[in-house]
């Protein structure tokens, strides 16, 4: 049996320079000369793995979720999330009582910047993404203009714009390439004067495409990630319409493969925000049978 992890699994590098942030914040908080003031917070979780945050949480990091909460702060340092923030949470954070240091992924803060130069000329903007995603939210927060949030074939077909407006279509980071580009082809043929900033990142392409690929391949398919994982979610996705036998986890814990033995190929693959100890668990669990 041949057991296939994909070179693209885990952690991207926005998520990485996120956490690896966050843990250097910790080690540094309370030490002389550091110049890391504590307590450590993070708005939201800091990536969408529940095995970080919590590890974090025993460490002394406190997740914060709303403005009013930033508000009461005092002191400490505020680490924003990967997924960015609007335009407004942002400099609420800066002038808060507390250090901001700012860990959006810089792929995110480019489609901030598109945001807001185009609806500041006066386009329409349309967020092909989930709908309530951080990082949707974030980037409709600096539109300056009512942006619109796109996720599937009926929302684009109803989709009803001002047609003596421009539009601008921009798309969360780790969307479905595939349904990314039929939700553009359906709007640009009810559209005029549409400008189109495919900002699907491309270690997001590539995670895809190598899923996909394995998953054509594979007799058994392990998806591995957060539950809130949305990238983690679309692997799951994409896997499942090339193999059967897909299986989304969150760690081996969850991992109850009951083999034929005719299994000639087994496929590993994983969202952004799953560390490498954990693929490395469940990589071990199928060669072996037993957890590490």
């Amino acid at each position: 049996m041949e057991i296939i992890t994909a070179k693209t699994a885990g952690f991207c590098f926005g998520v990485q320079k996120a956490v690896d942030l966050v843990y250097e914040l910790v080690d540094k908080a309370g030490s002389e000369g550091s110049g890391v003031i504590g307590p450590i917070y993070t708005y939201g979780p800091i990536i969408h793995n529940e095995t970080v945050v919590e590890d974090l949480e025993r460490k002394g990091v406190k997740v914060i979720n709303t403005p009013e909460e930033i508000d009461r702060i005092k002191s400490g340092t505020i680490v924003i999330r990967s997924h960015g923030v609007s335009k407004e949470l942002a400099e609420r954070a800066a002038s808060c009582g507390a250090v901001c240091q700012d860990a959006t992924c810089p792929f995110v803060q480019r489609i901030h910047r598109i945001v807001e130069e185009e609806s500041d000329g006066g386009a329409q903007i349309i967020i092909i993404g989930n709908a309530g995603h951080p990082e949707v939210v974030g980037i409709m927060g600096w539109s300056s203009t009512p942006a619109v949030v796109i996720e599937n074939e009926e929302e684009a077909e109803s989709y009803r714009g001002d047609p003596e407006k421009p539009v601008c279509i921009v798309s969360q980071t780790t969307f479905n390439v595939i349904k990314f580009n039929e939700l553009v082809a359906i709007l640009k043929s009810r559209l005029y004067n549409v400008n189109v900033v495919n900002t699907i990142c491309n270690a997001t392409r590539e995670r895809q495409e190598e899923a996909r690929s394995i998953a054509s391949d594979a007799d058994v398919m392990i998806v591995i990630g957060g539950k809130t994982s949305s990238n983690s979610a679309k692997l799951y996705e994409i896997c499942g319409k090339e193999c059967a036998n897909t299986f989304f986890i969150q760690t081996v814990d969850d991992l109850h493969l009951n083999l034929s033995g005719k299994e000639k190929v087994i496929g590993i693959t994983a969202g952004a925000s799953t560390p490498k100890n954990i693929i490395e668990e469940v990589q071990n669990y199928v060669r072996t049978g037993r957890e590490f």
